[in-house]
């Protein structure tokens, strides 16, 4: 989870000014105003989340510590390949998160057939997402989803309308299981430059190369 801290700093001399911090993790955030307090000249410290929750110190302390040994700071990332002869869609996606203070890096692949469209094959690979997401144990926190389409992360963030059956019936499914897992998205479209991680294993599954693997990732 990410907040940003709202705090009025206190001058020596009596001025005080209403300070706000862009968000952070909710563990960087708390390592910052133990570093603000030392200068004794901090108060009414306030954290908001992203969806302008607010959390008192302790409060967001007890949250950080009930996470440790579930994942969190959850990025995630999908892609759908097409194929308009075969019909068959291949699907990538890669799950990042920490664990028990340590990060680690989820790939799965799979293929998908009897599709209609790239577009269709996108919705397939988000769902795949979220399946491997619900595996982990992923549940009522934060998860930021990243992909190259922008028709995909637009719709189910309501942005664009949505008029075609297939896809209102991929986003009803996803939108159900988000709610059951109590996922709060947000969701961010990149380039397909920075997507070249799932477009490969999309491609692997287009060529019959299965793909399922978990890595704790050294730092550095």
């Amino acid at each position: 989870m990410k907040v940003s801290i709202h705090w009025t700093y206190k001058h020596p001399k009596g001025r005080q000014i209403e300070l706000t911090s862009d968000f952070l993790p909710a563990n960087e955030a708390l390592f910052l105003v133990e570093d603000f307090e030392k200068t004794s000249r901090v108060k009414d410290i306030v954290f908001y989340d992203t969806s302008d929750q607010s959390w008192s110190k302790k409060e967001l302390q007890q949250y950080v510590k009930g996470i440790e040994t579930e994942p969190h700071d959850i990025v995630a990332f999908f892609d759908g390949g097409y194929d308009i002869d075969t019909r068959k869609a291949g699907l990538g996606v890669s799950i990042y998160f920490t664990q028990n203070n340590k990060q680690y890096r989820v790939r799965k692949n799979s293929s998908f057939d009897e599709l209609e469209s790239n577009n269709e094959a996108e919705y397939a690979a988000f769902w795949l997402l979220l399946q491997e997401l619900e595996n982990l144990g992923v549940h009522h926190i934060e998860v930021t989803f990243k992909g190259d389409s922008q028709v995909v992360l637009n719709q189910l963030s309501g942005d664009w309308p949505v008029y075609e059956d297939e896809f209102i019936r991929w986003i009803d499914r996803i939108e159900d299981k988000m709610k059951k897992l109590g996922i709060k998205p947000i969701y961010e479209p990149i380039s397909r430059k920075l997507n070249k991680e799932c477009d490969q294993l999309a491609l692997q599954a287009l060529n019959g190369i299965e793909i399922d693997s978990r890595i704790e990732l050294q730092n550095g």
